[in-house]
């Protein structure tokens, strides 16, 4: 099933989603306030449910403001390569983002003056049940779902110190959506991933290249950390994002600039950036 997140009239609805239409959850007496909040009888009410309608809405973040979202840098080799110059890392970078970034699809994305700000297409992993010290051929099993996210990123901040953090946490820097994949996705290890910027493709690989498996990243964070529902695990960017292009060709995004991230089985993810 596909939940999305979406407002209308200035309220926040958790629907079901079918071809850009609509069920309501509280329509359906099912009032939980983020995804990982609904319970698995719920889900399976959800399932079942074929009345579908027209809204006018505007998309919202699927990940809720309570929720961590952590994201692993350099998590495939051909990121690598553009980015360090082939040194592939040992464990998993792992970073965070602040919950002022969370945005929907087709939100517009602010890049200040001069930040030098980049893309990076991204699958994204929401945890549905506690896990701590999980062992890699349970990982899965702590898994609620999938869906896309833009790790935007401004190259100026995140290199002018050690620490992403700043770089990486202006407001609407990881728009997100346009819905969770729940019980769809049977391998999130061979998915293709694509990020064009107005029309122009510019990401083009599959998840699986990357350097770390989900199975690992869950299993690695929570050996430090209890992972709880409705957190989330960034899985890393492919090849393509403009920091890894040569100097002459790198034109920061702004000025209206398009940017539409497509993973296979997941929609497609669409944001203006100005």
């Amino acid at each position: 099933m596909k939940i999305t997140a979406v407002k209308i009239d200035g309220k926040r609805h958790l629907a079901s989603y079918m071809d850009g239409k609509l069920a309501l959850l509280d329509d359906f007496h099912i009032n939980a306030s983020s995804v990982a909040d609904i319970s698995r009888e719920d889900l399976a009410r959800i399932a079942e449910i074929n009345q579908f309608k027209n809204y006018k809405f505007s998309y919202d973040s699927i990940i809720d403001q309570k929720s961590t979202l952590l994201c692993i840098g350099l998590n495939y080799k051909s990121h690598v390569s553009e980015h360090t110059g082939g040194k592939v890392p040992e464990t998993p970078m792992v970073f965070s983002k602040s919950n002022n970034t969370f945005a929907g699809n087709e939100s517009v994305v602010e890049t200040g003056s001069g930040m030098h700000v980049d893309y990076e297409g991204e699958l994204c992993v929401m945890i549905g049940s506690k896990a701590r010290n999980v062992e890699e051929k349970d990982a899965l099993n702590h898994v609620l779902g999938y869906f896309i996210g833009n790790d935007v990123s401004s190259r100026l901040l995140q290199y002018r110190t050690s620490q992403f953090y700043l770089g990486k946490s202006f407001d609407g820097f990881y728009p997100n959506g346009p819905y969770i994949a729940i019980d769809e996705i049977k391998d999130p290890h061979s998915l293709k991933i694509q990020t064009m910027v107005n029309g122009d493709l510019r990401q083009d690989s599959n998840t699986s290249y990357m350097i770390f498996s989900i199975n690992r990243l869950i299993s690695y964070i929570s050996r430090y950390m209890t992972l709880r529902p409705g957190d989330c695990i960034s899985t890393g960017t492919p090849a393509g994002v403009i920091m890894g292009m040569a100097p002459e060709r790198q034109k920061w995004l702004g000025n209206g600039d398009q940017v539409e991230v497509q993973i296979e089985g997941l929609g497609r993810l669409a944001n203006t950036f100005k």
